[in-house]
């Protein structure tokens, strides 16, 4: 079982837009951790992926295939560096600043009560 190959082709023509070549990527299988027991501790099933150019590394072992795991870890890569290349804005860390917003005014109102009580 693997990644549907439409998605591989999609993928393969995003690093070609990108300007990323497969020589720059150098891939290592490393044993996974987590859920999966005696075949996580066993098999080699998660995958390190680092692009030489840029530094950009990526461990992916979310999966028990080795195949599934190779292909998320290069897509997880090819978007990560597609964010540095484009500036394209990146939803995950637009998520987490606006939650620390939220937390930041919701601690300031919370001071500002506990010292309207203290009046």
């Amino acid at each position: 079982m693997g990644p549907d190959p439409k998605k591989v082709k999609a993928l393969e023509k995003k690093m070609a837009d990108l300007g990323i070549r497969d020589a720059d990527i150098t891939t290592r299988f490393i044993k996974s951790s987590g859920r999966g027991g005696q075949k996580v501790n066993k098999s080699s099933s998660a995958v390190f992926m680092r692009h030489d150019p840029s530094g950009v590394t990526v461990k992916f072992g979310r999966h028990r295939s080795q195949n599934l795991n190779r292909f998320f870890a290069l897509r997880t890569l090819v978007e990560t560096l597609e964010i540095r290349l484009k500036g394209v804005p990146d939803k995950e860390k637009e998520k987490r600043d606006r939650l620390k917003k939220q937390k930041k005014r919701r601690k300031k109102r919370a001071r500002q009560k506990a010292g309207a009580k203290d009046e």
